[in-house]
């Protein structure tokens, strides 16, 4: 329900869902940064929210049909587990589960860099110093996408945090063989990845 010329709150959409419906779905990657005060590029009410889920979940119609407050982007994808890396978020008195932070910036890891610009995901890296190592670990054990893992440690490494040296990088693994980030760029032999120059 709504009060008249009230406007509806996609926070409270996602809530229903997550709460009545049971879906598996949350805020996530660059909205859930944004929430979380870690992205200088996100306004806390963006006119878009990125919702990802499950590749087999099926989203109503109804959520797509609404005018609300910010438009939502669903982005399907199983690269990481449903249960891993979220975190309760109050917003505005709604209870939502939205993506932690180390969560959330392996979720735009996932979009670079076609849809999520690799020098903004190594910017915000940089702030990350408060990650909880027994988290991030979690998340890269059961991530599927060596790409991901990949340049998650390979930022998390050139800031210099301290959780970094607390992985148990020897259960994380991160495939055979070489990944080209870009066309042109320069190769990192430790992690077997080619990033843009500005980022070696």
């Amino acid at each position: 329900m709504v009060r008249s010329g009230d406007q509806l709150l996609l926070s409270g959409a996602i809530s229903a869902l997550q709460l009545q419906a049971e879906l598996p779905l949350h805020i996530g990657g660059r909205s859930a940064l944004g929430l979380l005060g870690y992205s200088h590029y996100v306004e806390l009410y963006s006119k878009e929210t990125l919702i990802f889920s499950n590749t087999d979940i099926h989203i109503p119609k109804w959520l797509f049909n609404i005018d609300w407050d910010s438009k939502p982007i669903i982005i399907k994808t199983s690269f990481l587990p449903d249960y891993a890396g979220l975190t309760n978020f109050d917003a505005n008195g709604i209870n939502l589960k939205i993506s932690g932070a180390a969560r959330a910036i392996l979720e735009c890891l996932e979009l670079a860099p076609a849809k999520f610009d690799l020098y903004e995901a190594w910017e915000i890296m940089q702030g990350l110093s408060l990650l909880q190592p027994e988290t991030v670990n979690l998340l890269l054990i059961n991530c599927r996408s060596v790409k991901v893992k990949r340049l998650f440690l390979y930022f998390a490494e050139k800031a210099g945090h301290a959780w970094f040296k607390k992985l148990n990088k020897e259960k994380i693994d991160l495939g055979k063989g070489k990944r080209s980030i870009t066309r042109k760029g320069v190769y990192v032999p430790e992690y077997m990845i080619t990033l843009p120059e500005n980022l070696v």
